[in-house]
C-alpha cells in the first residue's frame, strides 16, 4: 500500500483529533483543546493514503537554538508496522536539519520504536546551567518535560525521556 507524507493543513485537524482519540483515552497522548489543535498546525506533518485519507501525524516543536521535540506521533491502528511512523519521523528530522536544531527529545511509551529510531533514553542528559536558567522560565508543557521538572510528573509517569543527536546514522 502506498502513502505519501506532506505538510499537515488546517482541514486535517478533524482527522487528525479522530486518529488521537483513542490515544488519548488510553492515556498515551495528552488532549488537546480545538483551537490548540488549530494553532499547532504548521508544526505537524501528516501521512495520506493513496485515497487521501489521513493515516497518522507527527510534529517537531521548537524548543532551543539546537533542540526539538518531537510531539504527538501516531499512526492509524490499521497502518502500524507499515513504515508510515518512520516516514514520519524521517521527515520531521528532516524539518529539524532546516531550522539548524542537532538534538531531537521525546517523551514516550514507544520506547522500541524511538530507540530502532536511533533514540536513546536521556538518563540524567542535562543542559549548561545558563541555557537552564532561560528555559525553565518557560510555560510550554514538552520544555518542562525535558527538564524532567516536578510540575509534569503527574502527566508523564511511565513515559520514557529520550534523545537523539542528529549527527547519528538513521
Amino acid at each position: 500500500m502506498i502513502f505519501t507524507v506532506r505538510r499537515a493543513r488546517t482541514a486535517d485537524v478533524p482527522a487528525l483529533r479522530a486518529i488521537a482519540a483513542p490515544l488519548v483515552e488510553r492515556r498515551i497522548l495528552l488532549g488537546k483543546e480545538w483551537v490548540e489543535s488549530y494553532a499547532a498546525v504548521p508544526e505537524f506533518r501528516v501521512a495520506e493514503d493513496e485515497h487521501g485519507r489521513l493515516i497518522g501525524f507527527g510534529a517537531l516543536h521548537v524548543i532551543w537554538s539546537d533542540l526539538g521535540e518531537i510531539r504527538t506521533l501516531a499512526v492509524a491502528d490499521d497502518w502500524r508496522g507499515r513504515g508510515v511512523g518512520h516516514a514520519l519521523l524521517a521527515a520531521l528530522e528532516d524539518d529539524a536539519r532546516e531550522y539548524g536544531l542537532t538534538r531531537l527529545f521525546c517523551l514516550t511509551f514507544e520506547v522500541e520504536f524511538f530507540s530502532r529510531n536511533g533514540f536513546a533514553d536521556m538518563g540524567a542528559e542535562t543542559v549548561d546551567p545558563e541555557i537552564y536558567a532561560e528555559l525553565v522560565r518557560s510555560s510550554d508543557e514538552g520544555v518542562a518535560e525535558f527538564l524532567d521538572l516536578a510540575r509534569v510528573k503527574p502527566n508523564t509517569l511511565g513515559n520514557t525521556r529520550m534523545i537523539k543527536h542528529l549527527g547519528d546514522a538513521r
